[in-house]
């Protein structure tokens, strides 16, 4: 068995203790360990009893949808997702997902990140100009980097309804990470994310490879996992999706009143 297949074993099978509470989420949402065997990983656990009802959400749960978005990155092969399962814990089954160890420190720009109109670090591709709470111009900016893209074409294909940027973590291993993805997967549009710098730009062969392959395997084994978590509708309008970048493979532009997630971070 390999580490990864460990740590994996670990998160499904060990006794979770609840390490604290994170406040910024909106539904219930805890940090834990899993320990099984004297081996611990560090997790995320959002309970199905915490969830918040929403009315344009109204079939499964949140941590349906969560561990649905987990299942298509991994179908891609690009690691966005971390590995997410639905288990029981201490309030009941919920998502547990492996955390993300972050450097504690970063030096220069964000991933994504603020910055003055005139002062758009290299790198880094402008999506919108907007004032702060001090009324000064500030530009909303995300790094340039391939990584990231495909963050921003796995939003398009699972129709991320809240892709913050704070929901973009980089990880002291190098990946580029993509969590908090409980609004996603709907029948209609409602991509809202940061990522917009990409607007009109074409998606490269790699990457429409992986969509190619991820169409066939929607049409089988993949089909009948995200089934257990959402609908058959909305199954369609994800491989629709797919099949649209494949026919047309161009990021999309924002559309509609609301193309950016509230708030931004």
């Amino acid at each position: 068995m390999t580490g990864t297949d460990r740590h994996h074993e670990v998160l499904r099978r060990g006794e979770l203790t609840v390490l604290g509470r994170i406040r910024s989420a909106s539904n219930a949402t805890f940090r834990c360990e899993a320990v099984l065997d004297e081996q611990s990983v560090q997790c995320v656990y959002k309970p199905v009893a915490g969830e918040q009802p929403l009315w344009d959400f109204p079939d499964g749960t949140l941590a349906g949808r969560e561990v649905g978005a987990y299942l298509v990155s991994a179908a891609l092969g690009w690691d966005i997702v971390p590995h997410t399962i639905i288990r029981p814990g201490p309030a009941g089954p919920g998502m547990v997902q492996l955390w993300v160890e972050q450097p504690e420190e970063r030096p220069g720009p964000g991933l994504v990140d603020l910055c003055r109109p005139d002062s758009v670090p290299a790198g880094h591709l402008s999506v919108l100009t907007a004032y702060d709470y001090s009324g000064a111009e500030v530009m909303l900016v995300h790094a340039d980097d391939p990584r990231l893209l495909r963050v921003a074409v796995f939003d398009v294909i699972v129709n991320n309804a809240d892709r913050k940027g704070g929901h973009i973590l980089a990880g002291v291993d190098g990946g580029v990470y993509g969590v908090d993805h409980g609004v996603s997967l709907h029948v209609h549009d409602k991509l809202r994310t940061v990522l917009w710098g990409w607007a009109g730009a074409p998606i490269g062969d790699e990457m429409l490879g992986s969509l190619s392959d991820l169409d066939r395997e929607l049409g089988g084994s993949l089909g009948d996992r995200l089934r257990e978590h959402i609908t058959a509708a909305e199954l369609a309008a994800l491989r629709r999706r797919v099949r649209d970048l494949l026919d047309d493979p161009v990021m999309p532009a924002p559309e509609g009143r609301r193309p950016l997630p509230w708030p931004a971070f």
